[in-house]
């Protein structure tokens, strides 16, 4: 019976120091401490596969929270199934849940179903903020090039690419970017 931690960051930036400093305060030694820097949309991580993959009947895998362990609700059953079917108990520790016994699994799949929900309505919300910044006159993407509006006067006169390109400063995606757009 092994204590056996999973910590996961959603990108490269961010630190995984103070999941780890719980995971260890909850009794996981370091080597049996498995980490990823990536997303939890899906369950194709290798830190997350290492981690299943060590897991033995009566381990105990402990997060921190559940959205560590994943934000999809399809990918969140199938761990807790597999991990259910070997004899492997989850943990959580900011909520002290845990899939020991039944209504601890069926616990675990209705909040999962809850995370990836609210993962939605953060998407929908961040659309709708975009939106209304498009439509009160905020341009998104890269500024124009400072010599557009000449190479365009070019290009609509019929002067040569290579003459567009080195007068106006212009690269030859722009240029024929430009091109399409005269």
């Amino acid at each position: 019976m092994a204590l056996l931690g999973y910590a996961r960051v959603s990108t490269i930036q961010q630190k995984l120091d103070i999941q780890i400093s719980a995971l260890k305060k909850a009794g996981v030694r370091e080597d049996r401490i498995f980490t990823d820097k990536m997303t939890g949309k899906t369950d194709d991580r290798n830190g997350l596969q290492r981690l299943l993959a060590r897991a033995e009947r009566d381990d105990t895998i402990i997060c921190t929270k559940m959205d560590r362990l994943g934000r999809n609700t399809a990918d969140m059953i199938k761990i807790v199934d597999n991990c259910y079917k070997k004899g492997v108990s989850i943990r959580f520790l900011d909520n002290s849940l845990s899939t020991e016994g039944t209504m601890g699994k069926m616990i675990i799949q209705i909040l999962a179903a809850v995370a990836e929900a609210e993962r939605e309505r953060i998407l929908e919300r961040t659309n709708e903020g975009r939106l209304a910044a498009k439509e009160s006159g905020v341009k998104f993407g890269r500024k124009p090039h400072k010599s557009t509006d000449q190479a365009k006067a070019m290009i609509s006169e019929g002067v040569p690419m290579k003459d567009v390109m080195e007068r106006a400063g212009v690269s030859r995606a722009t240029y024929f970017r430009l091109k399409k757009a005269v």
